[in-house]
């Protein structure tokens, strides 16, 4: 039964899961520093040179999996130890060159950073290459490469650089925290910070008469493929929540009062995904008065829950990373209390040595089809259209862009910030395939798309307008 994409995950998840087991005992702090040992098991990792360094890794896991450096607002963070086993970056000359005459990469290059042995064959100085590529385009033996770290490869708003240290460094102005870069990462060694024990502190709150809403994105529709969806939700039940409610009836709100929006305003840019929303503002500001001003779905249910339940408290269970930087923000900090990944749902489950294919099947049934499809791209803008329908405005025409991945929403941003885009509404998905993609995924693949498709078409409710109204 295999419930992770990579060894890597699998690795983070038996973390995760120990610490949890440790935290629901109430015996954390005194065996926290046991937690690597129970875990390498007195095994010589095949990863590391030694048990040692491989313990030691292990204990930065642990670090992570309480909380992270505190100091450090982003919720990525690399674990420098870990961050020793892959190749300098940059650009290297490989065994391809002829050592020709023509020498096109020496006379391109205007930092003579390019120089040659006896057999004519080009070395790069790396103190004087500023990495422009123009030696590379030039070579004719396409003998000239370059070597990005996956990391790097995987961050397409370029907030990963190399220190001196010769480790990944994240710059925190650029960083979007949809951790691409986490789930690239071969070694593990950039991970997202786990708000698990804050998770495990408010379930164990519920004899206080703490109500614990557990708050699930659409996307667990095509997470946990071992068991039934149904399943899924009795077993957040045994953990301890009160309910289980539909990050996707927060969607359908913010379908309506989007549709509103962007007919008034003329021009939106949507505000669902957290990470393309600091993108805009990183690098273009210049459009940041376009962000919708609605609240995320999951923002939206919680604040609706908080707002008529008394003692009610909040976790968003979800693919994202990027959530647990959106609840550090003022506004939504006073409705979600904490933020899980998929990841960290199995380690929790786990944790209390849930079998959740053994549960009986419970249902989860708050949204309609339109509200459950924002998982995946395309989604919000099919629900927008759907919202203008039901509501009656007429004389609106929806030109809508979906971008699927950061590099999309990068071309699209670009060409409206030049008045070259004929486009009213830019959905953004920073993730390549929407909330499906993100990379607290337990899997990730095409034929999530198809799931929660099919999962929004089991919706009992078939407009929004239906959805919402039990809110009322």
């Amino acid at each position: 039964m295999r419930k992770f994409d990579t060894k890597v995950q699998h690795l983070k998840y038996k973390v995760l899961r120990e610490v949890a087991r440790q935290a629901w005992n109430d015996t954390l702090l005194e065996n926290v520093l046991e937690i690597p040992k129970m875990i390498v098991s007195g095994k010589v990792p095949t990863m590391r040179c030694c048990v040692y360094k491989e313990r030691a890794i292990l204990g930065e896991r642990v670090k992570m999996a309480m909380g992270g450096n505190k100091d450090n607002p982003n919720v990525i963070e690399v674990i420098d130890i870990a961050c020793d086993e892959c190749p300098a970056a940059g650009y290297e000359v490989t065994e391809s060159c002829r050592g020709c005459l023509a020498h096109r990469c020496e006379d391109v290059c205007k930092r003579g950073a390019i120089s040659f042995d006896q057999n004519h064959v080009a070395h790069i100085d790396k103190s004087k290459c500023v990495e422009c590529g123009q030696c590379a385009k030039v070579c004719p033996f396409s003998a000239i490469v370059n070597r990005k770290r996956p990391c790097q490869n995987a961050c397409k708003v370029k907030a990963i650089s190399i220190n001196d240290d010769n480790a990944a460094a994240i710059n925190n102005d650029k960083c979007t925290s949809c951790g691409a870069c986490v789930y690239q990462c071969p070694f593990g060694a950039i991970t997202d910070k786990s708000y698990i024990l804050d998770a495990i502190s408010l379930l164990k709150q519920k004899e206080q008469g703490v109500k614990v809403y557990a708050i699930v994105a659409p996307s667990i529709s095509s997470q946990f493929t071992y068991a039934k969806l149904g399943q899924v939700i009795k077993g957040l039940k045994e953990l301890g929540f009160h309910a289980v409610v539909e990050a996707a009836l927060g969607a359908d709100m913010v379908a309506l009062a989007e549709s509103k929006e962007l007919v008034e305003k003329g021009f939106l840019t949507s505000s669902c995904c957290p990470a393309f929303v600091s993108y805009i503002k990183s690098d273009f500001p210049e459009l940041a008065e376009h962000i919708s001003h609605n609240f995320s779905p999951m923002a939206a249910i919680s604040k609706y829950i908080k707002e008529t339940t008394e003692n009610a408290k909040t976790v968003f269970i979800g693919p994202c990373t990027a959530k647990k930087a959106e609840v550090q923000s003022d506004k939504v900090k006073p409705y979600v209390d904490a933020v899980l990944t998929f990841e960290e749902l199995q380690a929790l489950f786990d944790s209390r040595d849930f079998d959740i294919t053994t549960l009986e099947e419970d249902v989860l049934d708050n949204a309609s089809y339109f509200g459950r499809i924002f998982a995946r791209c395309g989604g919000l803008a099919d629900a927008v259209t759907q919202a203008i329908k039901e509501q009656g405005i007429e004389d609106f025409e929806l030109k809508a862009v979906s971008c699927d991945g950061i590099e999309e929403c990068r071309m699209a941003l670009l060409r409206k910030s030049k008045n070259a885009l004929d486009a009213n509404f830019i959905e953004g998905m920073a993730c390549i395939g929407g909330c499906i993609g993100g990379a607290g995924c337990l899997t990730h693949g095409e034929k999530n798309k198809a799931e929660v498709d099919k999962y929004g078409r089991e919706a009992m409710e078939k407009s929004i307008l239906d959805a919402v109204s039990v809110l009322k």
